[in-house]
């Protein structure tokens, strides 16, 4: 399991799951809220890596520049940026335009048929 995430299970799951998570998901809504696309978020979500892999190396003791493990939790944290950015872009669409789109998920909306 080392191998794979380049660092023990407890700081992947406390560091990169729970902390840089919860920081790739805001950074995705504040995206989102300034009507930014998507890629923005992906890239926002390799960007908190960055900082995801400093924390593993500085306080764990995992290796600084490891691609493999950069690469994991980019990805990671770029579905983490992309769900806070699609979930505020779907309730924003509703809130802003409620004449024409109507909630159809909460990821989705689609467009308010005539009553």
């Amino acid at each position: 399991m080392e191998e794979i995430f380049d660092t023990t299970l407890g700081p992947f799951i406390g560091l990169t799951l729970g902390l840089f998570g919860l920081c790739s998901f805001l950074a995705g809504q504040g995206i989102a809220e300034g009507w930014r696309p998507a890629w923005a978020a992906v890239l926002a979500g390799f960007g908190v890596a960055l900082f995801d892999r400093f924390l593993h190396w500085g306080l764990f003791g995992s290796h600084l520049w490891s691609l493999q493990g950069y690469l994991l939790d980019g990805a990671i944290l770029s579905a983490y940026a992309l769900l806070g950015h699609r979930l505020t872009l779907a309730a924003k669409m509703v809130r802003q335009y409620p004449w024409l789109y109507e909630a159809a998920g909460p990821l989705t909306w689609r467009a308010r048929t005539p009553e």
